[in-house]
């Protein structure tokens, strides 16, 4: 599992305790564990706080507000993004006035994308007919 640097641990203590109405009604539905998931928030991961993460799928959540629209607040997250994808990370972002919106919608949807990506962690992938069998014992790669 990722984890935070101490001053990343004390800020998402903080920032649990200040969670926002969207988070709040978020964390209210994903603390149920739907499809048998378990969800942690304001998970600290490096110098990051994520809004949410589900550790078995290795999925964030982010839940973005109107000042994720900025072009300063895009950039920084999609080097915060680049951060969790070097980590095996994915990283989905809600926007929050759908949360408030359809709360149903989103629960579903974030147990889907888990489900695919756990889907995808366990099944190897098949081989490709163009790459040929694989070398017999002895024979170089």
């Amino acid at each position: 599992m990722i984890r935070g640097q101490s001053t990343t641990i004390k800020l998402a203590r903080k920032l649990r305790a200040e969670m926002t109405p969207p988070e709040i009604a978020l964390w209210q539905a994903l603390r149920t564990r739907p499809g048998g998931l378990k969800f942690r928030r304001q998970h600290p991961a490096g110098i990051y706080v994520l809004d949410f993460f589900c550790t078995k799928a290795r999925l964030a959540i982010e839940v973005d507000g109107r000042a994720h629209d900025s072009a300063s607040v895009v950039a920084k997250d999609e080097v915060r993004s680049r951060f969790l994808r070097q980590q095996g990370i994915a990283t989905t972002r809600i926007p929050a006035q759908l949360v408030l919106e359809d709360i149903e919608a989103v629960v579903q949807r974030v147990v889907q994308i888990c489900d695919e990506r756990m889907e995808r962690m366990t099944c190897p992938p098949l081989p490709h007919p163009s790459d040929g069998p694989p070398p017999r014992s002895g024979e170089d790669s």
